[in-house]
């Protein structure tokens, strides 16, 4: 396997030097295989929203690198950020992030539209991912006419319809129901099993990370503990991540 990200002792510290500063993340280190579906945890506050931010370079580290493919991204400016953003990262939001105004193959469509693909190759992608992703029935519906479960996998398919190097998750579940909720996550365990799609995945919920292959637990800014599934089962394994977060909040 190739290293698809490498993060490297990095720090982010909010605030003026001559005014209270605030160090969100302390020198955090760890690296993403390519296939691999990692999951993030740890408590309001612990550093992993900012983490996910940096990933996505939203925001820069203080110190430290953050490199894709062996290709620091901390400090891409202009066209270099934003082809970088359109090619290599895909986003699914917890609160879906649509166009209302748009139908979801119109919605699905927007990163190709934005990178100047054609028309036509643009129909055929969204046709494929949608196969998919089992969404082809809605693809003229608008977001309004859809259910939640149904909005997150057209926003699923907006993320991977450019094939990116990763696909982040920010609390993918957050505003589904259980079935829903359920649904996406097998979705993206198919997606990394089968198409080697590579995941991160930012979550609070201890079952959405139980179908993750390795867990990364957050706290006070600093990676406290690695979890591995291996042989367990996703039952097992979802223990085994209850009994983890039970001691960190001690």
């Amino acid at each position: 396997m190739s290293t698809i990200l490498e993060v490297h002792q990095v720090e982010k510290t909010y605030g003026k030097p001559d005014q209270e500063q605030t160090k969100a993340l302390k020198g955090i280190s760890f690296k993403v295989e390519e296939g691999e579906f990692i999951g993030i945890m740890g408590a309001s506050g612990s550093g992993k929203s900012t983490l996910l931010n940096l990933l996505s370079t939203l925001d820069q580290p203080t110190a430290g690198s953050v490199a894709m493919k062996g290709r620091e991204i901390s400090h891409l400016k202009g066209r270099a950020l934003a082809d970088f953003r359109a090619k290599e990262i895909g986003f699914i939001f917890q609160d879906f992030n649509l166009l209302e105004t748009l139908t979801a193959a119109e919605n699905i469509a927007i990163p190709l539209s934005l990178q100047g693909v054609k028309a036509k190759e643009i129909q055929a992608r969204t046709q494929k991912i949608a196969k998919k992703l089992g969404i082809v029935a809605i693809l003229n519906k608008y977001p309004n006419e859809i259910s939640g479960g149904q909005k997150q996998r057209v926003a699923a398919a907006r993320a991977l319809i450019t094939q990116p190097t990763l696909l982040l998750g920010d609390e993918p579940t957050g505003a589904l129901d259980s079935k829903s909720a359920k649904d996406l996550l097998t979705l993206m365990r198919d997606l990394n099993e089968q198409d080697r799609v590579s995941i991160l995945l930012v979550t609070h919920d201890p079952y959405s990370a139980s179908y993750c292959q390795k867990i990364l637990l957050i706290k006070d800014g600093l990676i406290h503990q690695t979890l591995e599934r291996k042989g367990f089962s996703q039952n097992e394994f979802y223990q085994e991540i209850l009994t983890s977060i039970g001691n960190l909040e001690k």
